[in-house]
């Protein structure tokens, strides 16, 4: 089973989503490298896909989809912070967290935010 850190991260009532070209809408995260922990994991590939600074990370839980866990984090940010879409991320985009259906975003990433989106408050 792959092992995933993902970000949720909330600005006002809505969270951030990041994308490949031509791929589904995803949340910031990815690959846990060896001697990584999930956190750290986290906090380097928020930086890395959209140059934000992840500050007072907070672990909501592993969630379990399609052969991958993910660890799941929150990150509050504010009106100030602004993502630049880096590494492999072409796009980054806020959308409230109620309309997660109107994007093309992937089955996990759906699931997550309707399970922990309002617990990252």
């Amino acid at each position: 089973m792959k092992e995933r850190a993902t970000v949720i991260c909330r600005r006002n009532d809505r969270v951030l989503y990041v994308r490949k070209p031509k791929s589904n809408w995803v949340l910031p995260g990815g690959k846990i490298e060896a001697g990584e922990t999930p956190a750290q994991a986290a906090l380097r590939e928020l930086c890395e896909e959209t140059g934000l600074v992840g500050e007072d990370l907070i672990y909501l839980a592993r969630f379990e989809k399609d052969n991958t866990v993910h660890y799941v984090f929150s990150v509050q940010l504010s009106d100030g912070d602004k993502p630049s879409p880096g590494n492999e991320i072409s796009e980054c985009k806020w959308l409230p967290f109620k309309k997660v259906s109107d994007l093309k975003v992937s089955p996990a990433a759906k699931s997550i935010v309707r399970s922990f989106a309002h617990e990252a408050v």
